[in-house]
């Protein structure tokens, strides 16, 4: 009798795609992987149970080798011969920034010595620093784009420089790391206004406002081509569709247009990874309404980014 594997059965992988758990072994074009780590949280925090509650919302839409079905593309994304595994989670031990950082940046770039495109899944958004350092791996130089309600390019937050408000200016500062643009930035906090000149001095700065006022087509003019990572703060979505964040904030971005403006910049640039970072499931609707939009965004990446195989 053949198994119908329905969600709520079997293993609680990523879209219940097969699990590796040797990475020195790995065989696969994207590898999931998880960090459970929020100890560079500012406020709330919680983002460390992301990875398993993403992955339990995922379920709901596997699919396996035939893939997803884009009626309004009339493709299938994600079909075979894509190979997407699960990697499991980086290493962590609490209290200890150093040690999981290690471990971050080790996991990732073993992930890219296999071959394979890293979908990370935080974690609060400090967990991106040790991800662009591994993506000196590559050789080569990396374009970054950041979507996220607030600029988090602060220099410091006192002696703390490693937290979730100083990641693009992490970034900034890596040999390896190109031109940054940073889109849905918004509302009060989000940054000084040092940080704010300098972010705009150096990568290129769209609003929230200046997003929905220039129109997709236009924001894609911005997005460099070559080697590019997103880092996805899933706060850049308006507060009405992402209540499981730490900061949710109003004027944000909506779903069909984020996603379109993520196929194109996945048709653009030539995608080499991403995370999505600072859900955090304490803060959801019982109906998951915030997880299950997380899981929905990394299956879009992902698709987006192995289309051109497809084609």
């Amino acid at each position: 009798m053949e198994n119908i594997n329905l969600p709520i059965t079997g293993i609680c992988s990523f879209a219940k795609y097969p699990i590796c758990t040797d990475l020195d072994t790995l065989d696969a074009d994207i590898a999931v992987l998880g960090v459970p780590y929020d100890q560079g949280a500012a406020w709330y925090g919680g983002q460390r149970l992301a990875p398993r509650a993403v992955r339990n919302i995922s379920t709901a839409y596997a699919r396996g080798e035939t893939g997803f079905y884009d009626p309004e593309e009339d493709a299938y994304l994600l079909a075979a011969p894509i190979r997407v595994v699960d990697c499991g989670d980086a290493d962590m031990l609490h209290g200890d920034r150093e040690y999981c950082f290690s471990s971050i940046e080790d996991s990732v770039r073993r992930i890219l010595k296999r071959g394979a495109t890293p979908a990370v899944i935080g974690g609060d958004h400090s967990i991106s620093i040790p991800v662009a350092r591994a993506l000196s791996e590559l050789g080569e130089t990396i374009n970054i784009v950041q979507f996220d309600a607030h600029l988090d390019f602060a220099m410091s937050r006192g002696p703390q420089k490693y937290g979730n408000g100083s990641p693009i200016r992490r970034m900034s500062e890596m040999p390896h790391i190109g031109n940054i643009v940073q889109i849905g930035m918004r509302g009060l906090g989000s940054s000084s206004r040092q940080d704010w000149t300098d972010a705009r001095n150096a990568n290129t700065v769209i609003t929230a406002k200046d997003f929905h006022r220039m129109g997709i087509q236009n924001v894609l003019e911005q997005i460099p081509s070559g080697k590019t990572f997103i880092t996805f703060d899933i706060d850049a979505y308006d507060i009405s569709l992402m209540p499981a964040t730490a900061a949710p904030s109003p004027g944000g971005l909506l779903y069909d247009e984020t996603c379109e403006l993520l196929s194109g910049i996945c048709a653009k640039a030539e995608v080499i990874g991403f995370d999505l970072v600072e859900t955090a499931p304490s803060y959801d609707t019982p109906a998951t309404t915030g997880c299950r939009l997380a899981a929905l965004t990394m299956l879009h990446i992902m698709g987006q980014m192995t289309k051109k195989t497809l084609e």
